[in-house]
């Protein structure tokens, strides 16, 4: 029975030595010396800024991407033992002794690294020989550019690593399609393309142009398959159903469970919480959520509330009210009603509070039982501190003629009565029966005898003059068929009145609201809600010292100093392997030339190349041409400040496309002994020049060593480059 025993064990792997060296380059050239400089060096003072929030896990939105790419930065910080605790307010700053350097700079190095033998792969997939592989992985592990952008705490090498590993998975899966479809490996590297673009996407929305190109190159397979008789209905069913799920249902919902995590850890309130919603706000832990936690939900008739509006940009602002009253003449010679002021104030205060009262009652405090405000009811607002009707009509706006001024009433005894009705009209009701709900709701009040609107004008305008104390303009505009959301409200604070007395009502006003409802956001609305601030909160964008256009980075006529040693001169910058850059270049314009001359010679039915070779061209083509392509036109398209790093992903495309066009010149162009020997001695000093660069521009892509002036100078090999040099 034992007898199995009498014999050794023995385990056998074919281990591939070239993937194991690369492998080993990649880190040794990504992790060597990754603690120095041991300061901040250029976008580590964003990023450093969210992972800190991370560790206090308070919530923040940062309108560059999704958050995926920072839980990773974050995790980094995490498994060094990073308490949050640093001012990332400089570009130099050293760091201190509990900023665990090294772990924070680690993923993005291992992502960095493993870009070399994925590259060596990905072009062994795509059927080219070990060799041209080779060269791939080393222009890869040599490219300057790369090697700087994956040392320290940014992005942009977690993103190529996913969009490499995508293509990876990719091409293995549809190389398994003809003999091992449905099988346990056909399946694994379907399914993780699938996650690759959703983390890829997750890092930044730059790896959406990669998921894209993937989507197309796997529909057009299928649409191959479809002229493929040997496939029944069923079977063709099933394949497209299985890709539908791995590379869209999956990818979705990896996508959602980003958003899950990190809304689950960022719990606590913070300094971004007012450009979210006021329900988004009240499902923190503390700032609104300690005001608002157990209001009562729905307004009734003697409800006191604050109204804040919507929008919410570029500062959030309540409708407010104050004893002081327009002037009679503005600075124009325009009139104004001298009525009491009605504005939006950025800050909380207690002229903030409004009285929902019934028109046709006389009480402002809430009956026993609330009667609750629905969706179109008539009301009347009153303000809490000065008992003055929320009024409009007639007379022009003091910032915007066009439209109404907005008022709290005062009876002059002429001939101006009260227009003080409005209905209530809830944007985001289910039903025209809905009830008007705290927080909940968005509102809009419009007005019974004008049918204006009433508007925060001021968030898109100037602030009022001095008579206004600089608040913001609130006016009643014209209804119109759609609604802006300045013209949208929501109850923020609210507390059920009961108080007639005017002085007892002000006490009231001026204690904490009562508790007695909880809300909760489902996880639906808050990723609804802060995905439409991530894709639509834009930043000014101001010009940057290293910005630069789409066109500078072909010829990278333009580089970007990261980091600059305070007295020894040292320093970093972003600049790519010049004769890499060139190569791939010439690759792209050469690829686009012969595949131009081979389609106009095959319309005339002339065959340069064998079938075969021509399905290689193009495929690889497609994929590192076309990846290149996707990754960098739509960058002409652009509205923002744009630098050099952005380049990154298209430019590894491209330098993939360099052993690609140099294999197929060797097998198809070079056909005697002579030129095939020439062309490989080419080939030996082409790749010296590309090691040279590389170890002539190394000293400032790592930092090390610091140069003299003189070195420095003789770095500068393009006017348009900006090598710092100090004074002597």
């Amino acid at each position: 029975m034992l007898g199995f025993l009498k014999e050794p064990v023995v385990v056998t792997a074919k281990i591939n030595v070239n993937l194991v060296a690369l492998t080993v380059m990649g880190l040794m050239s990504r992790l060597w010396g990754l603690c120095y400089p041991r300061a901040v060096v250029f976008d580590e003072v964003y990023y450093g800024q969210f992972v800190s929030l991370y560790m206090k896990r308070i919530f923040f939105v940062d309108d560059s991407g999704p958050p995926f790419g920072h839980m990773l930065l974050a995790l980094g910080g995490y498994l060094g033992g990073f308490d949050g605790n640093f001012l990332w307010n400089r570009i130099g700053a050293e760091y201190s002794m509990n900023v665990p350097v090294w772990s924070l700079r680690l993923l993005p190095a291992l992502a960095g690294a493993l870009c070399v033998p994925l590259a060596y792969q990905i072009l062994v997939e795509l059927h080219f020989s070990h060799c041209a592989a080779l060269g791939a992985a080393l222009l890869i592990l040599l490219e300057n550019s790369l090697i700087t952008q994956s040392r320290f705490m940014l992005l942009e090498s977690i993103l190529i690593f996913f969009i490499l590993l995508a293509v990876l998975s990719y091409l293995k899966f549809y190389n398994l399609q003809k003999h091992s479809a449905f099988s346990g490996s056909w399946w694994f590297w379907l399914v993780l393309t699938g996650v690759a673009c959703s983390c890829a996407v997750g890092v930044k929305y730059m790896g959406l142009f990669t998921y894209m190109l993937l989507l197309a190159t796997a529909g057009l397979h299928f649409w191959h398959m479809i002229g493929d008789q040997n496939l029944s209905n069923v079977s063709l069913l099933c394949h497209f159903l299985a890709r539908g799920l791995a590379l869209i249902i999956i990818p979705m919902g990896l996508y959602l469970s980003f958003f899950y995590v990190h809304l689950a850890l960022l719990y606590r309130s913070g300094p971004h919480d007012q450009i979210m919603t006021s329900a988004f706000q009240a499902s923190l832990e503390g700032g609104l959520a300690r005001i608002t936690q157990g209001q009562p939900l729905e307004v009734a008739y003697g409800s006191q509330i604050t109204l804040r509006n919507v929008l919410g940009k570029p500062m959030q602002c309540w409708l407010h009210s104050h004893t002081n009253t327009y002037p009679i003449r503005y600075e124009n010679g325009r009139g104004s009603s001298h009525q009491q002021q009605v504005t939006c104030y950025p800050f909380k205060d207690v002229n903030n509070w409004w009285i929902v009262k019934d028109p046709g009652m006389q009480q402002l405090v809430v009956s026993n039982p609330p009667r609750p405000v629905r969706h179109g009811h008539i009301v009347q607002l009153v303000h809490g501190i000065t008992t003055r009707y929320l009024n409009t009509h007639d007379v022009a706006a003091p910032l915007s003629p066009h439209s109404q001024e907005v008022s709290c009433y005062i009876d002059y005894n002429i001939s101006m009565p009260a227009q003080n009705l409005w209905r209530v009209e809830i944007v985001n009701r289910e039903s025209d029966t809905d009830v008007w709900k705290t927080i909940l709701s968005e509102v809009r009040f419009v007005h019974v005898n004008t049918s204006a609107v009433l508007k925060a004008s001021g968030l898109s305008g100037a602030s009022l003059p001095e008579w206004g104390y600089r608040q913001l303009e609130v006016v009643g505009e014209k209804l119109s068929k759609g609604y802006h959301q300045s013209m949208v409200w929501n109850v923020e604070e609210h507390r059920y009145g009961k108080s007639q007395e005017q002085k007892e009502r002000e006490v009231e006003l001026h204690s904490p609201t009562q508790m007695d409802i909880s809300k909760n956001l489902s996880f639906m609305a808050k990723f609804t809600e802060l995905q439409w601030k991530i894709l639509t909160l834009k930043n000014e964008d101001t010009e940057h010292k290293y910005s630069s256009s789409a066109l500078d980075w072909i010829t990278m006529d333009t580089n970007i100093a990261y980091w600059l040693h305070p007295t020894s001169g040292a320093q970093i910058h972003l600049l790519g392997n010049v004769a890499t850059w060139a190569s791939a270049n010439t690759a792209a314009l050469v690829y686009l030339c012969l595949s131009l001359w081979y389609l106009l010679r095959r319309r005339r039915k002339i065959y340069d190349i064998p079938e075969d070779a021509w399905q290689l061209w193009v495929s690889a083509g497609g994929i590192c041409a076309g990846g290149w392509a996707v990754n960098y036109l739509p960058f002409f398209l652009m509205e923002k400040t744009l630098f050099l790093y952005h380049y990154l992903p298209a430019v590894t495309f491209q330098i993939l496309l360099i052993p690609v066009v140099l294999q197929h010149l060797s097998d198809h162009l070079c056909r005697s002994v002579l030129l095939k020997s020439m062309f490989s001695a080419l080939l030996v000093g082409w790749f010296s020049s590309v090691y040279f660069v590389y170890c002539t521009f190394s000293p400032v892509t790592y930092g090390q060593p610091a140069l003299p002036p003189t070195e420095l100078r003789a770095l500068r090999w393009k006017d348009t480059w900006n090598i710092l040099i100090r004074k002597q």
